[in-house]
């Protein structure tokens, strides 16, 4: 069997913690199995996809004429030589597209699955959405590729009931379409051993979709609340840190906010998506801008707060108990430090880590149901 892993890549630690998980929860069952992954010049290289033992599947967007006619041509056995597989030759595809199908990316996305998935169909490949946020969907013509996808789609899982009903209002309930949390809550974190605790207590998580994706208010609000935010740390004696979690403009903010409080504030950059998710498993707290670093906060019960831009932020909070713990940006400083407070006070600390822990474990028994549903569908 040849399953490809698509819409996941190696800049975006979210991304990368989701091939992972997929991978090793795909690969404990179907050991036999060869996994695929198509290449990308920027967030998917070679020496990346090779290290977790993909092939190379001859599929690439933007060059996919030249390069996937030229691949067509190639001798089977020749292909085979180089780990190269075909697009017709997919038996199985995990879409762990995270959030890629909205108005807020523009069409092309939801063009591209539409087509791919009436395509998948005519060669009888098995198409899977593992859970992801959708939506909304607002133009005509998005809503009409929707439709395509999901009527060639065999299983569709949405990650809260926001993207489900921006699904159902589109398509109308269907059997294919189904509910179920990240499934990133199941993998296990490694803690790194150059990670240093002590100095390294609260993590902050900052996220570059905060200037480009939300209002000029918020966006021009964005960095200074965030170094408020180290600030009172720092005030408070919580030993904070910044983590980066994707790319160069998420460094960039992060310096910016060491050099307003002065440099005393660490910044790590790790690249190893189990060994972040390790790091943040270990802190007394976490500030995050970033979705999947409030997953593997939330899921490893480290009392959290949240500054998001789409609904799958505040969605998140709600499957975990804790809607309290989303902020927003234009807040003035009391109520900011409030919400601080929330998480370091002891007594209250306490209270939201017990909740989280109790709501993590709920969650992770719906993601073995989703992966239930997915083996059946694939076995069937």
């Amino acid at each position: 069997m040849l399953i490809e892993i698509r819409k996941v890549a190696f800049i975006n630690k979210g991304a990368e913690l989701m091939l992972n998980a997929a991978l090793q929860k795909m690969r404990s069952v179907y050991p036999d199995a060869r996994y695929a992954m198509a290449p990308n010049l920027g967030s998917a290289p070679y020496h990346k996809r090779a290290e977790l033992g993909l092939y190379q599947k001859a599929w690439l967007q933007r060059y996919k004429v030249q390069w996937g006619y030229l691949a067509t041509l190639a001798p089977r056995k020749m292909r085979e030589f180089f780990g190269i597989v075909l697009d017709k030759e997919i038996d199985v595809v995990l879409d762990a597209a995270g959030f890629s199908y909205s108005d807020q990316w523009g069409p092309g996305a939801t063009f591209e699955l539409a087509k791919s998935c009436m395509r998948w169909k005519k060669h009888g490949t098995k198409v899977i959405l593992l859970p992801q946020a959708f939506g909304p969907f607002s133009t005509p013509c998005i809503q009409d590729a929707v439709k395509k996808a999901v009527d060639n789609i065999d299983l569709l899982f949405a990650r809260e009931k926001v993207s489900y009903q921006y699904l159902v209002d589109v398509v109308g309930e269907r059997p294919n379409i189904k509910t179920a949390p990240d499934f990133t809550n199941l993998i296990e974190g490694i803690v790194p051993d150059s990670f240093d605790r002590n100095t390294n207590k609260f993590c902050i998580v900052p996220n570059y979709r905060m200037i480009d994706k939300t209002s000029k208010e918020q966006s021009e609000a964005y960095l200074p609340f965030l170094i408020n935010c180290v600030q009172y740390l720092k005030d408070r004696e919580q030993s904070p840190f910044l983590l980066i979690h994707e790319g160069a403009n998420d460094l960039m903010l992060a310096k910016k906010i060491a050099d307003a409080v002065k440099g005393e504030v660490p910044i790590v950059k790790e690249d190893h998506p189990l060994k972040i998710k390790g790091i943040i498993g270990s802190c007394e707290g976490v500030i995050s801008s970033r979705f999947h670093g409030l997953v593997s906060a939330l899921s490893q019960g480290v009392p959290s707060l949240a500054t998001g831009w789409s609904h799958k932020y505040q969605m998140l909070f709600e499957d975990y108990g804790f809607s309290d713990g989303l902020m927003d940006v234009t807040m003035d400083s009391e109520e900011a430090h409030a919400k601080i407070d929330s998480i370091i006070t002891p007594q209250s600390k306490e209270r939201v880590r017990v909740t989280l822990c109790e709501r993590s474990r709920a969650l992770k028994q719906e993601s073995e149901a989703m992966w239930a549903e997915v083996l059946k569908c694939i076995d069937r």
